[in-house]
């Protein structure tokens, strides 16, 4: 039996513009790590894929590596490169 998770998904810059929302609840399967978040939404929105290599994860407020497991009630950011002077 697949057991699911719900994360919320915060959204910024690119992301949500793409979406056009500032936060998502998904499911997703027991196990799964934080960029399998950004997989899900880049096969929903095929323009994001370009921003893969450039994207920083954090889980509950703390940056982490994209492999990091997620846990139900996580609070994922999708944080996109900023430019600024």
């Amino acid at each position: 039996m697949n057991q699911t998770i719900q994360v919320t998904v915060k959204l910024f810059a690119i992301f949500q513009e793409t979406l056009a929302k500032d936060q998502i609840q998904i499911d997703m399967p027991s196990g799964a790590s934080v960029l399998e978040v950004f997989e899900y939404l880049a096969d929903r929105h095929p323009s994001l894929e370009k921003w893969r290599s450039l994207t920083r994860y954090a889980i509950n407020l703390s940056f982490v590596e994209p492999q990091t497991t997620l846990q139900s009630g996580d609070e994922v950011a999708l944080i996109p490169p900023v430019s600024g002077g």
